[in-house]
């Protein structure tokens, strides 16, 4: 029934998610979730929330969820009214389109990297041009010093898990004061240095972060814009326009109590660095490239095995791995970071497909 949509359809490429494994017991290193879960402190603010009758849910929840951002605006030593709360990250960067990147001229990211800003941008008829990574799948800071309507991309970079250091996101903020430059802070937790420190500095710098990685919340959605008062009202004002309630009351009191116990959090985001670490040494001992990371993944090669045959191999044996049919990563496989266990068995999965140890 193709000849009821509207002519923006027929021309949008959507983002694909990872699959979701409908099996009891897969080893699923494919989505980028956290392998642990969330501070016990979220179960009981949720239990708190619904009490005995769960009264609270005939209500609406906060449209502002000024609890919650005062909490956030805090751990990270910002005003409340430098915070923006959505549905996950993935709306925030939808309304950052929107609000702060649709201009004359074209925005700027890399041409290997989240799949969904060049679907954001087909959508809301926002005007882009990749800028390529260098051979070592790094973002070269000067390569973006030209004209541009704003910037975006992930630091760490994904799929690719490179991260820039605080010192070069400085120089391209201070290098484009008339444009948004949006730093997608997805992974930085796990071991990338943030920028929300440069935002009192600069007024055209706006970060991005969400509660679903290192903070095990993908299953609540809850995401945050960090910048200056004004790029807030204008994500404000599109939201507003739109969906004046994105977060539920459960959702507002779970991420709440996730950035109260700083404990867990930290726990959780060093027992990943370790396990990513050891996980890209034995890896590396089976002969595959593994690109440097900073996120809560490795992306890897093997010479001498493709990489969708090996993917398929491997969910055979219902381990899952992300693949992407793209030019210049298509023998890549991204693999997130498990639990030690599941780690293991993704090992010994690799060892058996490739015939043993190799050195």
């Amino acid at each position: 029934m193709s000849r009821y949509w509207s002519n923006i359809v027929h021309r949008l490429t959507p983002y694909v998610p990872g699959e979701q494994p409908a099996l009891a017991h897969p080893v699923k290193l494919n989505t980028n979730e956290n392998p642990y879960p969330p501070s016990p402190a979220v179960l009981d603010a949720i239990r708190r929330e619904l009490g005995e009758s769960a009264e609270s849910l005939r209500r609406y929840p906060d449209p502002t969820a000024r609890v919650l951002r005062e909490t956030v605006a805090a751990h990270h030593r910002l005003n409340a009214n430098q915070v923006f709360a959505g549905n996950g990250s993935d709306e925030v960067l939808a309304i950052v389109f929107q609000a702060l990147l649709k201009h004359d001229k074209p925005i700027l990211f890399p041409d290997i990297t989240y799949s969904f800003y060049p679907t954001y941008a087909r959508l809301y008829d926002v005007t882009y041009r990749t800028i390529p990574l260098d051979n070592a799948f790094e973002i070269r800071i000067d390569d973006y010093m030209q004209p541009n309507g704003g910037i975006i991309f992930p630091n760490p970079n994904a799929p690719t898990g490179h991260a820039l250091p605080l010192s070069d996101i400085e120089r391209l903020v201070a290098a484009n004061p008339d444009s948004v430059v949006v730093i997608d802070e997805a992974y930085v937790d796990f071991g990338a240095q943030s920028a929300v420190s440069l935002i009192g500095k600069y007024p055209n710098l706006l970060v991005v972060q969400t509660t679903s990685k290192s903070r095990s919340l993908a299953g609540m959605r809850v995401g945050f814009a960090f910048g200056d008062p004004a790029l807030i009202d204008a994500l404000t004002r599109v939201k507003d326009s739109f969906n004046s309630y994105p977060l539920d009351r459960l959702a507002q009191v779970a991420a709440t109590a996730a950035y109260k116990d700083d404990a867990w959090f930290r726990d959780c985001t060093e027992r990943v660095i370790a396990s990513r670490e050891r996980l890209t040494a034995q890896m590396t001992a089976l002969g595959f490239e593994v690109v440097p990371s900073s996120a809560n993944f490795v992306f890897a090669r093997r010479d001498g095995y493709d990489a969708a045959a090996l993917a398929a191999q491997l969910r055979d044996k219902e381990i899952f791995v992300r693949h992407f049919n793209a030019p210049r990563i298509d023998q890549h496989l991204r693999i997130s970071i498990g639990t030690d266990a599941e780690c293991d068995t993704l090992l010994d999965a690799l060892k058996e497909i490739l015939g043993g140890y190799v050195g």
